[in-house]
């Protein structure tokens, strides 16, 4: 048995190879372009942990953890012929693709950044499915971290998948329209038709794992060794706003919340996170729900003021002197959406969250701290422009 893991040096790629690794006396192929450490040194910043090179993360690995099943190759997914040789040498009974550009403020800068996000992440996913079906692999699992984001923000509550749709007394169950608010998001909005597309007609197993906003710093393999530590993006265009409002926390900041701040957005934990996509490169294919399956990976929804009021609760823990401010909304936004989502089958599949927002929080900002020297040189990668303007006036 083989699995392949894409995006195997991400945030969020790494720690679920570890998992995996850990779990399994079977190979486990990292596959990587190191993409990520280009594109936030791009953009003027860097992870407040230090990451190691993948050669010493691997020899960690094995040292800390005991995982000699770990192997590594670097290519880029866009080049056809490199995704053909992968999926021919490794034969992978499971592929878990979470390799992306994964920035939706990064899409957004300008439309060459647009057209790269989408021709990067949508060309490694057909290429990676039809490179499955060419080379006779369609029972290979094919597991990818799409997001929520393609729901948008409607009114009514999400489902986890489908929509009924009725019509002249008609009823039936049809995809979720795509409603992301970015050319990052509607990548993965694409990736899903693409995924549905592949399963019909290569009859290729699909889990769409549907990605909330991840936060932590860590999970229980990384915390054993600091080479093994994943990176943790805290600036604009790479760090989600939990972390961005943790460094300004850390920082001596206050927390800036836009408006009234009421609106629900998903998160989880990064250790439920890599779990799940854990459970699902591992399981017994029996145990599947079905052969297409989309799961919500979100264990709830929280509001960006319950978000701040916590964080700046947490820090205080640490002595750290910060509040909630509220500054006038640059965004179009509504700011009191109540969003509800469905994640029965995701809950299901790692038996409920394990790690609170409040735990999550109190081990970033433990682990913001270790580190404030690199928060503090960079602080002008985080602070929103309300914030510097009025420091700028004071």
């Amino acid at each position: 048995m083989t699995i392949v893991v894409t995006g195997a040096d991400g945030y969020v790629g790494w720690p679920t190879s570890l998992r995996i690794a850990s779990r399994t006396d079977e190979r486990v192929v990292l596959v990587d372009n190191f993409g990520r450490r280009g594109w936030v040194e791009e953009v003027g910043s860097v992870s407040a942990t230090p990451v190691a090179d993948i050669e010493t993360r691997l020899e960690a690995a094995e040292e800390a953890l005991g995982l000699a099943n770990l192997s590594f190759v670097e290519g880029d997914l866009t080049d056809r012929a490199f995704v053909d040789e992968l999926l021919q040498v490794h034969e992978p009974d499971t592929v878990v693709h979470a390799a992306a550009q994964p920035s939706a403020p990064y899409s957004q800068i300008n439309g060459e950044r647009a057209n790269y996000t989408q021709h990067n992440n949508m060309q490694a996913t057909r290429n990676l499915v039809w490179g499955l079906h060419e080379n006779d692999l369609s029972d290979t699992h094919f597991v990818e971290t799409t997001t929520t984001g393609v729901y948008g923000a409607p009114e009514f509550p999400i489902p986890e998948g489908g929509a009924a749709m009725e019509n002249d007394g008609e009823r039936d169950d049809v995809p979720f329209p795509a409603m992301a608010g970015s050319w990052y998001h509607l990548t993965k909005s694409h990736d899903a038709a693409n995924l549905r597309l592949a399963h019909t007609q290569f009859d290729i197993p699909i889990s769409d794992v549907r990605t909330a906003i991840v936060y932590g710093a860590e999970t229980d393999e990384t915390a054993t060794d600091d080479r093994l530590a994943t990176r943790f993006d805290f600036d604009y265009y790479f760090g989600v706003v939990a972390h961005r409002f943790a460094a300004q926390a850390v920082a001596g900041y206050p927390i800036t919340v836009y408006g009234k701040g009421e609106q629900r957005k998903p998160f989880i934990a990064l250790e439920d996170a890599v779990e799940g996509l854990a459970r699902l490169a591992l399981g017994d294919p029996d145990d599947r729900p079905d052969d297409h399956v989309v799961y919500n990976q979100v264990t709830r929804p929280i509001s960006i003021v319950e978000m701040g009021n916590t964080i700046a609760d947490v820090a205080g823990e640490f002595d750290l002197g910060t509040e909630v401010e509220h500054f006038e909304n640059p965004r179009d936004e509504d700011e009191t959406h109540q969003m509800e989502i469905e994640n029965e089958r995701y809950a299901d599949l790692i038996g409920g969250q394990s790690v609170t927002f409040e735990e999550g929080i109190r081990g970033v900002i433990e682990t913001l701290v270790e580190n404030a020297d690199v928060i503090e040189s960079h602080e002008d990668r985080f602070l929103p422009g309300v914030l510097e303007d009025r420091l700028a006036d004071d």
